[in-house]
């Protein structure tokens, strides 16, 4: 596995400890699959590698790397400038704009597909890029997971980021760790009403599944400590098709979720991906199907554009710097999870057009679906 990365530095070196709280931000686009929706192509991630080691030599990033899923490039960055930072966020549009001028060059399919805009407003969020943000002090340890998903929403991180902060069945720590027994905040966000709500756990688990099992309707956005507000999850909740009022691609979400001394080890979070769960998505943005876990280089959905799949990289991060990556999926223990997905995902086909492996009409309201049925609007008669 090449854990070697662009701007690197040797493994054992010390990096001095720079000044004020560390933001970690993931930030990912659709700039352009190679081929169809299956991968991002190498001229891509060179192009995005090149901007980012040229901001870390000036000082603005601390550290980067840069990663795919699927065909959807991912920029993973840390600096100083806070969440929501429009010089970062300015930074990351540049990066997406300037691949996508290669993808077009390279007529890469749906060549910038996620940028919606003709220019940068401020912030990255509504403009169609996913973003996933943290700010925090860095602890004696600092492990972190990034999770990258494709062809599939926002929501397939909720039965994951609740079996791992919420059910004690997934992590032991929920029992038998005193800095965890107290439980943790769900912020949950409503992506069509554009509102949030907090759910305080344990004791509120029930309204909170009452909620986030609405997948096409409700997001966990944030998970913090109840005992002292530490982060400890944050996802993208970006809804291209929401952005947009019509069918530009699958959201394909990114989530950071910090690991260990009072939140989710890191075995524990992987644990909640021992089940191929169903999420929504798949092929064209409309299908139903097993999230399976796999290692980076096969992250490159090619059945039915499927399944969808997620990957895991582990990162230490130190004085702002990221050690690793680790492709925590890259491991045989998840192999029956891998066969159990196929064969869930091989009974699904068997369905084709019909539900339930095809969405229900109502969420299929931003996808091509509404087109066929205004062509045949005008046939239907009212029964007597």
């Amino acid at each position: 596995m090449e854990n070697k990365r662009a701007g690197s530095t040797e493994k054992a070196k010390v990096h001095e400890k720079p000044e004020g709280k560390i933001t970690l931000s993931v930030i990912k686009a659709d700039v352009g699959g190679y081929p169809g929706h299956v991968s991002v192509h190498p001229h891509l991630s060179t192009r995005a590698k090149k901007h980012l080691e040229d901001e870390k030599a000036k000082g603005f990033l601390i550290d980067y790397h840069v990663s795919s899923c699927g065909d959807d490039l991912e920029l993973i960055m840390t600096h100083r400038h806070g969440i929501d930072s429009e010089m970062v966020h300015k930074l990351a549009w540049e990066v997406f704009l300037s691949c996508t001028d290669v993808a077009k060059g390279l007529k890469l399919y749906g060549a910038g597909q996620d940028m919606l805009a003709d220019s940068f407003s401020g912030n990255v969020k509504g403009m169609g890029p996913g973003v996933a943000e943290m700010e925090f002090d860095e602890r004696k340890s600092e492990p972190v997971i990034i999770l990258m998903a494709d062809k599939t929403a926002p929501s397939a991180w909720n039965l994951p980021l609740y079996k791992m902060f919420a059910d004690p069945f997934n992590t032991a720590g929920l029992v038998i760790d005193k800095s965890m027994t107290d439980g943790f905040i769900f912020e949950v966000h409503d992506v069509k009403a554009n509102k949030k709500i907090e759910f305080s756990c344990p004791e509120e688990i029930y309204a909170l599944l009452a909620f986030i099992g609405s997948t096409s309707k409700y997001v966990i956005k944030s998970i913090r400590r109840k005992e002292d507000g530490l982060v400890g999850a944050v996802s993208s909740t970006q809804r291209l098709s929401f952005i947009a009022g019509k069918y530009v691609g699958k959201d394909d979400p990114v989530a950071i979720v910090r690991c260990q001394s009072g939140l989710p080890a890191v075995g524990e979070v992987l644990e909640a991906f021992t089940t191929p769960w169903i999420v929504s998505g798949w092929m064209r943005g409309s299908h139903n199907g097993p999230l399976m876990p796999v290692s980076q280089r096969e992250a490159n959905p090619t059945r039915f554009d499927g399944p969808p799949r997620v990957v895991a990289l582990g990162f230490q991060v130190c004085n702002g710097h990221l050690h690793g990556p680790v492709d925590m999926f890259d491991d045989p223990s998840f192999d029956h999870v891998r066969d159990e997905a196929n064969r869930m995902g091989h009974f699904l086909r068997k369905h084709g057009p019909f539900e339930p492996h095809r969405l229900p009409a109502d969420d299929l309201e931003y996808t091509t679906m509404p087109e066929i049925m205004k062509k045949l609007e005008h046939r239907f008669e009212k029964i007597a």
